[in-house]
């Protein structure tokens, strides 16, 4: 259900099991994820937006080399930037999994960069920060990041901050969750 039903969702959620033609996915998104969230309630008005969707995302959070606290705290940072509440709301839970301590959430939850950051948290914060505000990212910052992470490394940590991205612009354009 939206949290605020005076802005509700843009598009109808699609109950589960109420399409046949959909349940091939369905049953991939239960499998990687356990259970059909708002979010594919909505992708689900798109069979194959919702497939690829389901692809790249079990891709990034399930599948990369991206150690869990880093992925979650770019998860977390691209969240708080582009003020989408229900995607913070929804990682807490992953990120304290993850080993992340409640302090830094709550230090990124208000929009700044937690104290504590390791060498590593930083830059990767730093890269995301970027990414998501400028789009570009300065050839020093790509360097700094070329020399502490492998190639394969650096793909998948642009690939989260990117995705991130498509999902909490996609969770804000349509009002899913809010």
């Amino acid at each position: 259900m939206n949290a605020d039903p005076s802005r509700p969702t843009r598009v109808p959620l699609i109950t589960p099991g109420t399409r046949p033609e959909l349940a091939s996915i369905e049953q991939r998104i239960l499998h990687e994820r356990g259970r059909i969230s708002l979010l594919y309630q909505v992708l689900l008005n798109s069979a194959p937006i919702a497939e690829g969707w389901e692809a790249m995302l079990t891709a990034v959070r399930n599948r990369s080399s991206v150690p869990a606290d880093l992925r979650e705290l770019i998860i977390l940072r691209v969240a708080v930037l582009n003020r989408a509440r229900f995607e913070f709301d929804a990682h807490v839970p992953h990120a304290l999994a993850a080993g992340i301590s409640q302090a830094k959430i709550d230090a990124l939850r208000g929009n700044t960069l937690p104290t504590d950051l390791t060498e590593t948290e930083r830059l990767v914060l730093t890269l995301t920060d970027h990414m998501t505000r400028d789009i570009e990212v300065p050839d020093a910052v790509m360097q700094r990041v070329a020399e502490q992470f492998s190639d394969t490394e650096t793909v998948e940590l642009v690939a989260t901050a990117a995705a991130y991205n498509m999902v909490s612009r996609f969770l804000v354009a349509l009002r899913v969750g809010h």
